[in-house]
């Protein structure tokens, strides 16, 4: 095993699966891939973003491990964000595996990434409903592209994962489970027989995954996730192996943490409001922005809205739409 103290290393989580980490360039520096060993090759579970110091990290780990590409079968993806999907198109153009998703990721693939659906007029639209003044609806523009580009080339060929099946993988049977809220249609997978969890980024041990509100996603991001989490909560886990951070040995109490956190993050949105606020206003108050880049903000303001949207339908807030933008405040 390397260092810990490194972003990027590889070490062996159970028998036949090894935890590979990985660089990012954001705050958050590191994404967690997963190799799993079967007779007749490898998986590849989630692939880390695009850039330099991932790939490079790829080749130490899979030198490391005496893995050559050509011995890699599967290439499988819980969701579609950048850091677990960029490198696909890659690793699909060395092993000729199939790139595996959910149907519903699959479309946003095609939505989000190969059409740039979030570099689009109705995304622009979408942020400034939301109050993002022009300056920096200009920046999260730029950001867009630049995180599109992390996603090239785009794979080719692809197969379908539906929830509720079962996925063979590392000697394993796999219980292939819907995880909404953080993507649409991120899957995660559950091996009864070792209370083993791949957890993806819809349980994480010392942060909170980002539940956010983005252009051309589902209604209801919180809701759908606040409701995975109590589903999660029926089966029994001993460990499980996340998209970011630790191992998880706790899991009930993880999953009662991050159910408490949204209970007071959503007080904290309500007290932010203070008779009348755009999304992007909720967000500065709640976050504080200076202490943000411009990647976190687009965050924040994302995961502001999925509070926002939640307190309308449980009938706390009220939004009306004035001169364009959309406006907070509490019911009369």
């Amino acid at each position: 095993m390397l260092s810990t103290s490194n972003p990027t290393f590889c070490a062996l989580m159970a028998e036949d699966i090894y935890q590979v980490r990985l660089p990012l360039p954001f705050a958050l520096n590191h994404v967690n891939c997963y190799l799993l060993r079967d007779a007749d090759g490898w998986t590849v579970v989630d692939t880390g973003l695009h850039w330099p110091d991932a790939q490079a990290a790829w080749t130490r780990a899979l030198a490391e491990l005496q893995i050559g590409f050509k011995q890699i079968r599967r290439i499988v993806l819980t969701h579609m964000h950048p850091d677990h999907f960029g490198l696909a198109g890659y690793f699909q153009a060395q092993t000729d595996a199939l790139v595996y998703l959910s149907p519903r990721e699959a479309e946003q693939v095609q939505t989000i990434w190969v059409e740039d659906g979030w570099h689009s007029t109705a995304a622009a639209e979408f942020w400034q409903v939301a109050g993002v003044p022009a300056e920096t609806l200009a920046v999260m523009g730029v950001q867009t592209e630049q995180l599109r580009q992390r996603t090239m080339p785009h794979p080719q060929h692809y197969a379908s994962i539906s929830p509720g099946t079962l996925l063979t993988m590392g000697g394993r049977s796999w219980q292939v489970i819907h995880a909404p809220g953080h993507s649409d249609g991120q899957i995660i997978f559950y091996a009864a027989a070792e209370k083993l969890m791949l957890c993806g980024d819809q349980v994480l041990m010392k942060i909170t995954p980002n539940i956010g509100l983005w252009p051309g996603i589902e209604a209801d991001p919180l809701g759908r996730y606040l409701q995975s989490l109590a589903a999660l909560a029926e089966l029994d886990v001993a460990c499980a192996l996340p998209g970011h951070g630790g191992v998880i040995t706790t899991w009930q109490t993880r999953l009662s943490e991050l159910q408490q956190h949204h209970v007071h993050r959503l007080e904290a949105m309500v007290a932010a409001v203070q008779g009348g606020a755009t999304a992007f206003q909720v967000a500065q108050r709640v976050f504080h922005f200076a202490n943000f880049s411009e990647h976190e903000i687009r965050f924040a303001l994302a995961e502001t809205l999925a509070h926002l949207v939640y307190l309308v339908q449980m009938g706390r807030l009220y939004c009306q739409t004035v001169a364009g933008v959309g406006l907070f405040q509490p019911p009369v």
